[in-house]
């Protein structure tokens, strides 16, 4: 079965204000897009609910973080409970600035991906190497530590809810951008990972999407990539470049 292409928009810790975020919202509405692919983007929490109810409904929108609890006593965090039950469909788990910045561990963000598959949510799970990583040879063996505590905490079905994005950390932000070969690389070397580590069939079906310095420019090449089923996106998501980018493979 072809796997549906998924184009995600990471605004990240913005826009800073409602008139902003109208905008963001009117450039999607008013846009031609491919229906053949599967959008979604993740605002910061404070909009996230009053973006999803001006936005098309064949833009979806995702959290870019929550907890592995589902209520108590967290303050700042948000709970997947709370997210399945105000309609959200996804969440962002594991991104490398919650890596670095906020010290999550791959075993944090495998419990996290456990609750929020329990409470029903989709997760774009985010894996990638530094650039030290990258020129010492480990891309696969960074990627696959990433991976292997989340394996441990799914099951075979799981699978079907987790879209795994590949950001190489010196790419994201930079405006360095993998090769598509190196893209390629990557995510065949994830799937070739699924496939022992989990099932074949699981390699085949789940979506694998690259991320770091995507822009019009590059999205076609990179998304010719047999094994690159999409793209999350960070900066160009708040340029109307981000409509291109998500007809990338339109003609």
């Amino acid at each position: 079965m072809a796997r549906k292409f998924f184009v995600g928009g990471n605004f990240k810790l913005n826009p800073v204000t409602q008139e902003q975020k109208k905008a963001l919202a009117k450039v999607l509405n008013d846009a031609d897009l491919d229906p053949n692919v599967e959008v979604v983007v993740a605002p910061p929490a404070i909009y996230l609910l009053s973006l999803k109810e001006i936005l098309r409904k064949d833009v979806q929108v995702a959290a870019q973080n929550c907890y592995f609890k589902p209520s108590g006593a967290f303050t700042g965090e948000i709970s997947p409970a709370q997210l399945a039950d105000a309609g959200v469909p996804y969440v962002i788990l594991g991104h490398s600035e919650r890596r670095t910045l906020f010290h999550e561990t791959s075993e944090l963000v495998a419990q996290k991906t456990r609750a929020a598959i329990d409470a029903g949510l989709g997760v774009i799970l985010c894996v990638g190497e530094t650039l030290e990583e990258r020129e010492a040879g480990r891309t696969r063996a960074v990627v696959e530590a990433q991976l292997r505590p989340v394996v441990a905490a799914l099951g075979k079905d799981d699978w079907a809810r987790v879209v795994i994005a590949y950001e190489p950390v010196w790419a994201i932000g930079t405006g360095k951008v993998a090769s598509a070969a190196q893209a390629q690389e990557a995510h065949a070397d994830i799937r070739a990972f699924l496939a022992s580590a989990v099932a074949p069939e699981v390699a085949e079906s789940t979506r694998v999407i690259y991320g770091g310095s995507v822009t019009a420019k590059n999205s076609k090449e990179l998304g010719g990539q047999k094994d690159v089923d999409g793209f999350l996106v960070g900066g160009a998501s708040l340029k109307p470049e981000f409509v291109d980018i998500i007809n990338t493979m339109r003609g």
